[in-house]
C-alpha cells in the first residue's frame, strides 16, 4: 500500500465511521477499486486508522467524558455485547472483510431500513435517560455492525431509537460507544499482528503509513461529527438511505454483469 492510497483509504474511514453507511463496507470498496490486496497489513490498517477517529471524538467532546460514574457504567454495558461476540467470532468477521458481494448486500438492505426508520421511532417529547437496560439493547444492536456494510453508526443509532431515544441523543451515545468499541477493535488487532506490523524489514514504512492514516482520519472525522449531527437533526436518515441503495446496487449490478472492481 501506498502513502497515497492509504490517505485515500483514510478519507473514506474518517468521512463514513460516523455516518450510517458502513466504514468498513467503504474502506473495503476503497480498496477494491485501488487494487489493494486485502492482505493482513492492510486489513490491521483498516482497523487501526479507526484510533484516529477515536481521537476526534474524544476531542469534540471531551466534557461529556469527564461525567458521573453511571456514564461509564452504560458505555460498558453497551461495549460488552460486541466486545464477547467479536473475542469469539474474530475470525469468522475477517473472512467476511474480503467479500464486496456482503457489502453490497447489507448496503441494500440497510438503506431500506434508514428509508422507513424516521417514521418506526418518532423523537420523543421528552428526552430519555440512558440507563443500563437501554445501554445493553443498544449494544446488541451494534453486533449486527460485524457484518461488513451494516455500519456501526446505523445500528446502534436505529438501536438508541427504538429504546426512545432521539434522533440527536442516539447519535451522540453511538459516538461516545464508538470509542470503547474501536479501542478495543484496535488493541486486539495490534496485539494479534503486531509482529506483522513491527517488523524489522517494514516497520518504518509500516508506521508511517498508520500514522498518516491516523492523522488524515482524525481531521476528516472532525469535520464528519459536525455535519452528521447537524444534518441528521434536521433531514433524518432518508438521503442516507437512498445513497446505500443507489451504491450498493450499482456494485450488485457490476458484479452480475462479471465487472471487476479493481479499475486502478
Amino acid at each position: 500500500m501506498s502513502i497515497l492510497q492509504a490517505v485515500i483509504v483514510a478519507i473514506v474511514e474518517g468521512v463514513t465511521e460516523f455516518l450510517p453507511v458502513s466504514s468498513t463496507g467503504h474502506m473495503i470498496l476503497a480498496q477494491h477499486l485501488l487494487g489493494i490486496e486485502s492482505t493482513p497489513l492492510v486489513k490491521a490498517f483498516t482497523v487501526n486508522i479507526q484510533l484516529g477517529a477515536i481521537l476526534s471524538v474524544l476531542i469534540l467532546y471531551w466534557r461529556r467524558f469527564f461525567q458521573s460514574v453511571n456514564f461509564y457504567v452504560t458505555l460498558f454495558v453497551a461495549f460488552l455485547p460486541a466486545a464477547v461476540i467479536g473475542f469469539f467470532l474474530g475470525g469468522y468477521i475477517d473472512m467476511l472483510l474480503e467479500s464486496v458481494m456482503v457489502v453490497a448486500i447489507m448496503l441494500v438492505l440497510g438503506g431500506v431500513v434508514m428509508l422507513f426508520v424516521d417514521r418506526w421511532f418518532a423523537s420523543p417529547d421528552k428526552e430519555q435517560r440512558i440507563g443500563s437496560s437501554r445501554a445493553l439493547k443498544v449494544g446488541l444492536a451494534q453486533c449486527i455492525a460485524m457484518i461488513p456494510g451494516v455500519s456501526r453508526s446505523a445500528a446502534t443509532i436505529v438501536g438508541g431509537m427504538a429504546t426512545g431515544l432521539s434522533r440527536k441523543t442516539a447519535a451522540e451515545f453511538s459516538f461516545f460507544l464508538a470509542v470503547p468499541t474501536m479501542l478495543a477493535a484496535s488493541a486486539y488487532k495490534l496485539l494479534k499482528d503486531y509482529k506483522l506490523l513491527f517488523a524489522e524489514e517494514n516497520i518504518r514504512e509500516n508506521l508511517v503509513l498508520l500514522g498518516v492514516g491516523n492523522v488524515v482520519a482524525f481531521v476528516v472525522g472532525m469535520l464528519a461529527i459536525r455535519f452528521f449531527i447537524s444534518f441528521l437533526t434536521r433531514y433524518g436518515f432518508k438521503v442516507f438511505g437512498w445513497y446505500r441503495i443507489v451504491v450498493g446496487g450499482a456494485i450488485l449490478l457490476l458484479l452480475a454483469c462479471g465487472k471487476n472492481l479493481a479499475i486502478l
